[in-house]
C-alpha cells in the first residue's frame, strides 16, 4: 500500500481533508512490532484531578478557611 493510498483511506474513514491527513501523518503499523510506543512506561499518567487541584489552590489562597468551623463555634 502506498502512502497516497493510506492517506486516502484515512481521509475516507475519518472525513478529514486530505491536507489535514497529510499534515498529521499516518503509516501502516507492523503487527509484529510491539515496542513502538515512544513513551516510557515508568512515568505516571497525565491525569489532573480538578477537584483536588481546586482544593489545593483554595487552601493556598485562604489557609484559614479550612478551620472555619472551629473558629465559628
Amino acid at each position: 500500500m502506498t502512502q497516497q493510498e493510506i492517506d486516502h483511506a484515512v481521509c475516507v474513514a475519518t472525513g478529514d481533508t486530505l491536507c489535514d491527513i497529510r499534515r498529521i501523518g499516518f503509516s501502516i503499523a507492523d503487527p509484529l512490532e510491539v515496542n513502538f510506543d515512544p513513551e516510557p512506561d515508568d512515568l505516571p499518567p497525565n491525569i489532573i484531578d480538578w477537584d483536588q487541584l481546586e482544593l489545593e489552590r483554595n487552601f493556598a489562597m485562604y489557609p484559614m478557611r479550612r478551620d472555619r468551623r472551629r473558629w465559628a463555634a
